[in-house]
C-alpha cells in the first residue's frame, strides 16, 4: 500500500474510482463488507471506514438490511466525474514540459492494491519502480513514483529518461499505443521520502496525483503516483444553485 494514505482511503478512492467510470451504475448494490474484504485482502473495519466515507460524501447509501448502494442521484455523479476531468487537464499539462533531475530504478514485490490496478496474475511477483525527481515550468519540483509490468520496466534505461519522458519512450520506441488513462487527485501529507525530495519538512502537506494509464483492450501499462508542494497549486470552483423539488442543491465545477 503506499506509504502516506491510510488503507482504507485507498481503498475508498479506488471504490470511488469504479463508481465513477460506471463498474458500478447508479442505484446499483455494491459487495458485501466481507466480499470487498476478501477482495482487498483487509479486514471488515478498513473496508467500513472506506465504505463510510463514502457515504459521506454522497456516493453510497447504506440500507438496512438490505446492504450498501450507489445513489440515484446522477448529477452528483457527474459533476464529481467532471471534477476529476478538470483536475486531469490541469495537472497533466506542466509534466509534459518537465526536466528530470534524478532517475533511480528497481524491482519490488507490488502492494495489493497496485497489484489489483495493474491487473497482475499470481504469477507476477514483482513490478518495476522508477522513482524520479522532476522540475516543471516555475522551478516547481514534482517527486514522481511509477510502478510498470516487470517486461515492461526491464526494457526500460535511466539513462534513457533522463532526456526523455517516459510516455514518449513507452510510445514512440516501445510502441505502446494509449487509450486512455484514470487520474486522482486528492490532498496529502509528506512522508520522510517525499519531503526530501520535494524540499520540504516531513507532514507538511501535499497534492497528490495519481495515474493508471491504459493500452488498447483496457490494458492497464503504468500506475504513477507524483507529489507536490500544496501550497503551489490552487482550485477555483464555479458555483450553480439547482432548485430540486421544494429545496435547493449546490452544484459546481472546476474553473482551473
Amino acid at each position: 500500500m503506499d506509504p502516506v494514505l491510510p488503507v482504507y482511503h485507498q481503498i475508498r478512492r479506488t471504490i470511488k474510482y469504479w463508481i465513477l467510470d460506471g463498474h458500478y451504475g447508479h442505484g446499483d448494490k455494491i459487495p458485501s463488507e466481507h466480499e470487498l474484504g476478501s477482495q482487498f485482502s483487509v479486514n471488515r473495519l478498513t473496508i467500513r471506514q472506506a465504505l463510510s466515507s463514502l457515504v459521506e460524501e454522497g456516493l453510497l447509501i447504506r440500507k438496512r438490511g438490505e446492504g450498501t448502494f450507489v445513489t440515484d442521484n446522477e448529477e452528483l455523479i457527474r459533476s464529481m466525474y467532471l471534477k476529476h476531468i478538470g483536475m486531469t487537464n490541469e495537472l497533466l499539462l506542466p509534466l509534459k514540459k518537465s526536466t528530470t533531475l534524478t532517475v533511480q530504478k528497481d524491482e519490488v514485490e507490488p502492494a495489493p492494491l497496485i497489484r489489483r490496478k495493474l491487473e497482475l496474475s499470481d504469477k507476477d511477483r514483482y513490478v518495476v519502480r522508477i522513482k524520479r525527481d522532476r522540475v516543471v515550468p516555475e522551478d516547481v519540483r514534482a517527486f514522481t513514483v511509477n510502478y510498470l509490468p516487470l517486461e515492461i520496466g526491464r526494457e526500460l534505461h535511466e539513462e534513457t529518461l533522463m532526456t526523455k519522458s517516459l510516455v514518449r519512450i513507452l510510445e514512440e520506441d516501445m510502441k505502446i499505443h494509449f487509450t486512455e488513462a484514470f487520474q486522482t487527485v486528492e490532498a496529502s501529507f509528506a512522508d520522510e521520502e517525499v519531503a526530501s525530495h520535494l524540499g520540504i519538512a516531513p507532514g507538511a502537506p501535499t497534492l497528490l496525483m495519481e495515474r493508471t494509464m491504459y493500452a488498447e483492450k483496457g490494458r492497464p501499462v503504468e500506475l504513477v503516483n507524483t507529489f507536490y508542494e500544496a501550497s503551489l497549486y490552487k482550485c477555483s470552483l464555479q458555483l450553480k444553485r439547482v432548485k430540486r423539488g421544494d429545496s435547493f442543491d449546490w452544484i459546481c465545477q472546476i474553473t482551473k
